[in-house]
């Protein structure tokens, strides 16, 4: 009895192992149960010598070859004759009936499961030459706006999109957000990024570039660390080098984050992005516009390319040898960037130029006659520092950052005052170290869309307001709602006391920006959309982290607006060629102005600045018009 048993048990478990299978399983035992019955019946009717009322009795071929066109099609039956024959056939058919109704079901279900499958975005994607976006951030969409206009020159261009998110929303909210996706072709997965099956699916190995976004959420740079982790130590990957630009939110995890990625990743550090470009804006309004410009692909570019025809040159003379290119540094042979180096630098085989152009194709020396004014060109004059007054209104986690990067440009004795009431707030202001001789900080614990607090802040009397937006504590849009507020608090204050104020502005979403220029603010800074367009231009140039860090760094050249009324003479027409050669006799470069004129249409919303502009262009200044430059202070 036992032994029984365990046979029975055994039999059990075998079976339920076996329809464990799945669709394929339940297919093999509907098949084993049709071909017993067929089996058995077409050996009955060879045996007995049943046939039909009038007929032959068969052998046991031709019954099994009966038994099994009953079983496909009952309606076989309804041309038997004679009882006995009818009772085998009636058998038969009702065990057809009820294998393939069996199929029909599994098969349907298999189907349905595959679909599910499907829609869950789990197969994988056997795409070449594509761009990977890994996890999911309200940057997405810019990221993606951006690099389809960088692939129209390419061929069936392809972004393939990974994230902890279902396949068919993220599908619904790109088709909502990014209506013109022109040639490029957008494929979406569900997966985990750091795990290293699922990158598996969005196929690494053969991609063009990898974008690693800070995802939403709690411990969002942990998630990139780990993601690109998993892809340069995946023991499958590729031996090439990669192209990653990943995204990291707090500087203190840079130096993990470079270690982990090494030399096949740049990293693109949010929030210091952010906070230097407030910084610099909110002194010298305008200085966004020349930011978008330089990253976006719409427009003009920085590109880092080998020119043959400027070797041999010192670099002072390979500026002046561009008609519509503007050359701002160069890259050695070891990889580094050497932004606005010494104009008698002489340039060596194997430098790369770091270039500023519409398209590489534009990119040729000049050879034409240059048409310099060098009597329009003026003496170099330098302006002094005078201690001034700074208010920031509203508060988030790039606010230290900002705090510390306003130090390197006040003159001593300048002083700073936050106004703002978030939880973390006054905790944040105390832990701030800053030089006071150059910086004295105070705080006031205030709600700032509230008129009459702005009022007991005598606004008027700073030299330049900062209006943070509270991303840390509320969701965007809200955030943005509460910064369109206090702008129009501002611009009442100006209005009624009759003085302009200086005001530039932190928004969170682009699409806030049209809303907010209502409030006359004099520049906006979109966080989003510059941390978007930073990833994109990293994965298509290798060396942009690297330019914009020396951009942005203490050391290195900065971008500055100065009166173009300094450097040339303003009261006749004169050519960029001639502008050029003034900022190069102080050590700077000039790559652009800023001209505004009532009436004029700005087709790009850029606030009257054109960078690269033609240098031939004989073109006629006036006062309040601004020479963009590249300087070392």
């Amino acid at each position: 009895m036992k032994n029984r048993e365990n046979w029975r048990a055994r039999l059990r478990y075998g079976f339920d192992k076996s329809m464990a299978g799945g669709a394929i399983a339940l297919i093999g035992w509907l098949a084993v149960i049709s071909l017993i019955v067929i089996l058995l019946a077409g050996a009955l009717l060879a045996i007995t010598g049943i046939a039909p009322e009038g007929g032959q009795p068969v052998g046991f071929l031709e019954g099994a070859w009966e038994s099994l066109m009953r079983t496909m099609d009952a309606g076989t039956m309804g041309s038997d004759l004679g009882w006995s024959f009818r009772a085998v056939s009636l058998v038969v058919t009702i065990a057809g009936i009820f294998v393939f109704s069996a199929l029909i079901g599994v098969i349907s279900s298999g189907l349905e499961e595959k679909l599910d499958e499907l829609r869950k975005g789990r197969s994988r994607v056997l795409e070449t030459e594509h761009t990977i976006i890994l996890n999911w951030s309200p940057s997405i969409f810019d990221v993606i706006s951006e690099l389809v206009i960088a692939n129209q020159s390419r061929r069936n261009p392809r972004i393939v999109i990974m994230a902890n998110k279902d396949k068919v929303e993220m599908e619904d909210e790109i088709a909502a957000k990014v209506a013109d996706r022109r040639n490029t072709r957008i494929i979406c997965r569900s997966g985990d990024p750091t795990d290293l099956y699922d990158l598996g699916i969005v196929n690494p190995q053969t991609s063009r570039s990898i974008i690693v976004l800070s995802p939403e959420g709690d411990d969002a740079d942990a998630q990139v660390i780990k993601t690109v982790l998993a892809l340069v130590n995946d023991p499958n990957r590729r031996p090439e080098k990669y192209r990653i630009a990943a995204e990291i939110r707090n500087a203190d995890n840079a130096d993990v984050a470079r270690i982990v990625g090494g030399d096949e990743m740049q990293l693109v550090l949010a929030d210091d992005l952010i906070a230097r470009i407030v910084v610099h804006t909110s002194r010298q309004a305008g200085l966004s516009a020349v930011y978008s410009e330089l990253l976006d692909f719409d427009g003009c570019e920085i590109y880092t390319l080998e020119q043959p025809d400027i070797v041999g040159k010192s670099f002072g003379n390979a500026v002046l040898a561009y008609e519509n290119s503007t050359l701002i540094g160069l890259r050695d042979k070891d990889g580094a960037i050497h932004l606005n180096p010494n104009p008698n630098q002489v340039i060596v085989a194997g430098d790369r130029a770091v270039i500023i152009a519409e398209d590489d194709d534009s990119i040729k020396t000049w050879t034409g006659d240059m048409g310099i004014d060098k009597t329009a060109i003026k003496a170099i004059v330098r302006r002094g520092k005078t201690a001034e007054r700074t208010l920031i209104l509203g508060w988030n986690r790039r606010g230290p950052i900002i705090a510390n990067e306003l130090v390197r440009y006040v003159a001593p004795g300048s002083r700073l005052t936050i106004a703002a009431d978030t939880p973390e707030f006054e905790e944040d202001v105390a832990g701030l170290d800053l030089d006071k001789a150059l910086l004295a900080v105070e705080h006031r614990v205030i709600d700032t869309s509230s008129r009459a607090a702005l009022d007991a802040l005598d606004i008027p009397s700073y030299d330049h307001v900062l209006v943070l937006g509270y991303s840390d504590s509320m969701m965007a849009q809200s955030a943005d709602t509460r910064t369109l507020i206090t702008l129009l608090q501002l611009r009442k204050i100006g209005e009624t006391a009759g003085k302009h104020v200086s005001v530039v502005s932190e928004m969170i979403d682009v699409r806030n920006r049209e809303l907010a220029e209502v409030t006359r603010a004099e520049d906006f800074v979109v966080s989003n959309k510059l941390v978007s367009l930073m990833l994109a231009q990293a994965s298509e140039n290798e060396s942009m982290a690297a330019i914009f860090g020396e951009l942005l760094d203490e050391a290195g050249s900065e971008i500055y607006m100065r009166p173009m009324s300094d450097y040339v003479d303003i009261s006749k027409p004169v050519n960029f060629f001639t502008v050029a050669l003034a900022a190069l006799r102080r050590g700077e470069i000039a790559i652009g102005h800023r001209r505004q004129r009532p009436g004029e249409t700005d087709v790009r919303n850029l606030g009257g600045v054109v960078v690269n502009p033609p240098r031939t262009e004989m073109t006629a200044y006036a006062d309040g018009d601004m020479l963009i430059v590249l300087a070392a202070d």
